[in-house]
């Protein structure tokens, strides 16, 4: 099965835990390679190569480790030596954007798990990228995080594909315009079917 995605794309991933929806994301990010089948990736119509695809991904998932000792001024620092981020330069401004300037200069060690999540969405949704990764976005966020979460994505979303990998929440999903629902997960087999 062949899918191909162009700028302006958001695309819901679907499926129940252990389906291979965060292996997907892997695998677009050139992170993991596929085991079957193939990946490219393509910037104004030159091939990328998996080594430079990293340069035009961002991603946040679960897994994605912050720096617990840094503040949020240093994790934003250290972030931003590696990825520029579309019209922020200062960490007060990526602060107030994530709504949590009042913890500019405090430890991750003592940030909520809601907080730590609004700092991976945001570094990922406002990184200067073609690509957007993000895997169960909602996870720890509350009602009023959830859509802060949908109005960054709106706002930085314009250009960029955008990949949600999602346990069916529609919360996380109603800006995207495609779908695949990946039904099940068999080294064997296809894992990968057409949604609507």
């Amino acid at each position: 099965m062949d899918y191909s995605f162009e700028k302006n794309d958001k695309v819901a991933i679907l499926g129940s835990n252990g389906s291979g929806k965060s292996t997907l994301l892997q695998i677009l990010s050139g992170y993991l390679t596929p085991s079957e089948g193939s990946v490219s990736w393509s910037n104004r119509h030159r091939q990328v190569g998996v080594a430079d695809v990293f340069e035009s991904v961002s991603l946040a998932t679960p897994y994605m480790a912050l720096y617990d000792e840094f503040t949020l001024k240093e994790n934003f620092e250290f972030f931003t030596s590696f990825k520029q981020l579309k019209g922020i330069r200062k960490a007060s401004e990526f602060a107030e954007e994530i709504e949590l300037a009042r913890v500019l200069n405090k430890p991750l060690k003592e940030f909520s798990s809601g907080m730590r999540q609004r700092v991976k969405l945001g570094l990922a949704i406002i990184a200067d990228t073609d690509f957007l990764l993000l895997d169960e976005p909602s996870s720890h966020l509350d009602a009023n995080a959830i859509k802060w979460y949908n109005d960054l994505v709106i706002k930085y979303a314009e250009n960029r594909i955008v990949f949600v990998a999602s346990n069916k929440e529609e919360s996380e999903i109603p800006f995207c315009n495609k779908r695949i629902e990946i039904l099940d997960f068999k080294p064997s087999g296809v894992p990968v079917s057409e949604g609507r």
